[in-house]
């Protein structure tokens, strides 16, 4: 059984992606509002009715904008961890919360999802992957630097969401004020084009199948600077770019 992924949008203005078999499906993060996640869905050829559940990667409103109204017009449930769930003072209907801990996992139908700690300046930060019948893919977005943990999950999969958030000299001469700066270079920022490449070239499985740059700066990052910076390097790796605009097509792997 192969698994299906779409990114429905990626970057500072909301991130939400969606994988799945071809039964049932998880959300990572809903950071777009829900009548737009619903028209991203029917443009892709997608169906809310697999989605069984919304997993929150931290507490930043680009990751949990949409997620009240649209776990309680669907009935999703919410997995999240007890201090984002606090932090990020969403009401979620009692009924379809879910609190998970560092490396727990979850059996969704077909669709086994783990997950783990990250490097990043929410209150509890972490990662996923989503696994069936042997194909794992990761999302691993609004990471500060590549950890053991990320190598370890990043090496194991098929498929993998990856932040590439900025061009190092963009930001550099870029209009952002020196403690923004800061941020997003600091180890509990966002990984740049060039950690990202290291990350792709140094720790990819043989079977990495798909990669889809994600969460990329619309001020300090272009789409073309990191399709050229990846590309000479894909050796068999089908590199994509998401965009913080539309959803991508939705991946077979």
């Amino acid at each position: 059984m192969s698994l299906y992924l779409c990114s429905l949008n990626s970057g500072s203005n909301g991130n939400c992606y969606y994988i799945g078999n071809e039964q049932e499906a998880v959300f990572i993060d809903a950071g777009i509002n829900c009548r737009e996640t619903e028209r991203r869905m029917q443009r892709a050829g997608l169906s809310l009715e697999t989605v069984k559940g919304i997993f929150i990667s931290h507490e930043h409103s680009d990751h949990t904008r949409g997620v009240e109204v649209l776990s309680r017009k669907h009935g999703i449930p919410v997995f999240l961890s007890s201090s984002t769930m606090l932090k990020s003072m969403l009401w979620i209907e009692p009924e379809l919360l879910r609190i998970f801990s560092a490396n727990e996992g979850f059996q969704i139908g077909g669709l086994r999802v783990n997950t783990f700690p990250k490097r990043h300046d929410g209150i509890d930060p972490h990662s996923f992957t989503v696994s069936c019948n042997g194909i794992t893919a990761g999302i691993f977005t609004d990471i500060g630097e590549p950890c053991e943990n990320l190598v370890r999950h990043f090496s194991a999969c098929h498929a993998a969401f990856l932040e590439s958030n900025y061009d190092e000299t963009m930001l550099e001469q870029g209009r952002y004020p020196i403690h923004l700066k800061k941020r997003i270079k600091g180890g509990n920022g966002h990984l740049s084009n060039i950690q990202a490449l290291d990350l792709f070239i140094k720790h990819r499985a043989s079977f990495l199948r798909l990669l889809v740059l994600s969460h990329l700066s619309e001020q300090n990052n272009h789409p073309d600077i990191v399709r050229r910076l990846f590309e000479p390097h894909a050796d068999g790796t089908n590199v994509e770019i998401a965009s913080r605009y539309t959803e991508s097509r939705v991946f077979k792997v």
